[in-house]
């Protein structure tokens, strides 16, 4: 935590005290590094990882800049899904509020209707969006960028992902030359410089904030390494183990998390599946019964390890190890927060083992191994030096 406050940077009074509302006591690292630097005017890139605060980071320098009173949009933020935008665009208007500034999300899955009477009132000065939709209500012509001053893309790494590249691009190009521009993103892969590159001006800053070791160092880490078939049966096991606790089990496919959800209902598990394709009403149903424990377990794609906000999780499970080591670090991340400690278990088959190598690589984290395949492994001494990867040095 900063031993500055946010009185040290130059705020307004009337932002201040919407931050004092919040309950926000001293800014963060990348607050207190980025907030000077968009204040300032200069373009930015910032790698930082979720629950940072990176939102507040360009969050109250938007407030502080925007004119509610032009009733133009002055400020654009992109997002890579609905919940970040809903997320983001509530901690704008919240932190605006002593300013009245108004802000609007939009994104798929809602009436493009209702959102294009929001902007025909003429009121938000701040729109965040996914690139989608952005780019549908631009082509519609009720979407106006001409006077954007500040132009956001966060989550950088995570659109690019996801194929967003030519809509930002266009997007991009239906914004002043003459804008301030920003980009936040968990990792700075070479396509994340190559786009900072054509986007940002040549004397762009950038700040890089270490990602917390002592959260991972809180997890208790679990890898059962199982012949794919026994993968279910493995997780099944594991979830009776753990009883009652507040679980969300990790899927790569959309297809992959409603079979899994489906299958654990049926053996009486008190489940439910969230991904893209759910309307946001469904969405939204899920998320209040999870957060108000009325749901014990969310199978769950990566969409639920960024931009949501679950409290409270204390076990994450791994269905098979995700494709990369942050987005790992990103899922088992949801647990072993505010101080607390937290266990994350990972159910793999052999066809993945490289993967935890990389893992063990690339955290250097404790990883107790438990192997229950033979495949791969055909002599005593083939497995001894298996499991000595993984035990801790």
């Amino acid at each position: 935590m900063s031993k500055l406050s946010f009185r040290d940077l130059q705020i307004s009074h009337k932002t201040l005290k919407s931050i004092e509302r919040l309950g926000f006591k001293n800014p963060t690292e990348v607050q207190e590094k980025a907030i000077p630097v968009v204040l300032s005017g200069k373009d930015l890139i910032a790698q930082a990882q979720t629950g940072t605060g990176k939102t507040a980071a360009f969050g109250i320098p938007i407030v502080e800049k925007v004119n509610p009173k032009a009733r133009k949009i002055q400020a654009l933020v992109l997002v890579p899904t609905r919940e970040l935008a809903i997320q983001v665009t509530k901690e704008i208007k919240d932190l605006g509020r002593e300013k009245r500034i108004f802000a609007l999300a939009i994104y798929g899955g809602k009436s493009i209707k209702h959102q294009i009477d929001f902007l025909k009132k003429g009121k938000d000065v701040v729109v965040v969006g996914t690139p989608g939709r952005v780019k549908d209500l631009i082509e519609r012509k009720v979407l106006d960028l001409s006077n954007v001053e500040i132009f956001v893309l966060d989550e950088a790494d995570r659109m690019l992902e996801m194929g967003f590249i030519e809509d930002i691009e266009f997007i991009f190009s239906k914004t002043p030359q003459n804008k301030q521009t920003l980009m936040f993103s968990a990792t700075m892969p070479p396509a994340i410089k190559r786009l900072a590159e054509e986007f940002l001006n040549p004397d762009y800053e950038t700040i890089r904030i270490k990602p917390e070791e002592v959260t991972v160092d809180r997890i208790k880490q679990i890898v059962y390494r199982v012949d794919q078939s026994k993968q279910l049966e493995k997780l099944t096991e594991s979830l009776k183990e753990y009883g009652d606790t507040k679980t969300i089990v990790f899927t790569e496919t959309k297809k992959g998390a409603d079979q899994l959800a489906s299958e654990l209902k049926k053996r009486g598990f008190n489940a439910d599946a969230i991904h893209g394709d759910f309307s946001q009403a469904k969405r939204e149903k899920v998320l209040r019964s999870f957060r108000r424990n009325q749901l014990q377990i969310l199978v769950a794609t990566d969409v639920a390890a960024r931009g949501l906000d679950i409290k409270g999780v204390d076990l994450v499970m791994n269905y098979s190890l995700p494709k990369d080591v942050e987005s790992y670090i990103h899922r088992i991340g949801r647990t072993g927060r505010a101080g607390k400690e937290g266990t994350a278990i990972s159910i793999m088959n052999p066809s993945e083992d490289h993967i935890l190598r990389q893992i063990q690589r690339k955290t250097k984290a404790d990883i107790n191994l438990v192997n229950l395949s033979e495949k791969g492994i055909e002599t005593k001494n083939q497995k001894r030096r298996f499991l000595r990867r993984y035990t801790k040095r």
